[in-house]
């Protein structure tokens, strides 16, 4: 466990109400407010940032950690992908950011060479497991893999801050206050 990461968790574009339209005011907002937060974990001496590169959350942040990079040289993002191929049925323009943010990335590293029915598990597990801090979008629906890294999280005692994807309000449980 690195004391000096934190890892990322959130919903898909299809469990908000704007779904995959960015340029929504309510996405907007909810990037801006996930940017605050990773920015001053950055500022707090987190320096290593775990992203599954799923759609939505997990891109964002990705992307968002590549901009505070420009800042900041001594950031790193992790890139932790469930297997290869993880992107082959989204459009074309997410394979682009995908690959393009791949490139960029300090490192990466498959839980799977290829997909198994428990790899997406693994890969949240890893997440948690390599990390103090788990930043997460998460609208309280446990029934998802964002809630089950959460539960995980708790479970093992870690730092939590969660955002509330359509109020936008921050909550944070455990660690340091």
């Amino acid at each position: 466990m690195n004391p000096t990461a934190c890892a990322f968790s959130g919903h898909r574009p299809r469990s908000f109400p704007w779904k995959y339209n960015e340029a929504d005011q309510n996405c907007v907002l909810l990037k801006r407010v996930l940017a605050v937060q990773i920015q001053a974990l950055a500022e707090q001496g987190v320096t290593d940032f775990l992203s599954c590169m799923a759609l939505g959350v997990d891109l964002w942040s990705a992307r968002i950690v590549l901009d505070l990079q420009k800042s900041n040289a001594s950031l790193k993002l992790h890139c932790i992908l469930p297997c290869k191929g993880q992107e082959i049925k989204w459009t074309d323009s997410a394979q682009e950011q995908y690959k393009a943010i791949l490139k960029k990335a300090s490192e990466v590293i498959y839980v799977s060479q290829e997909y198994t029915p428990d790899c997406m598990l693994k890969r949240n597990r890893y997440l948690v497991d390599h990390s103090t801090i788990l930043l997460s979008v998460y609208n309280g629906t446990s029934r998802s893999g964002t809630g089950a890294t959460v539960n995980y999280a708790r479970k093992l005692g870690r730092e939590i801050f969660v955002i509330d994807p359509l109020k936008r309000s921050v909550t944070h449980e455990g660690g340091r206050v």
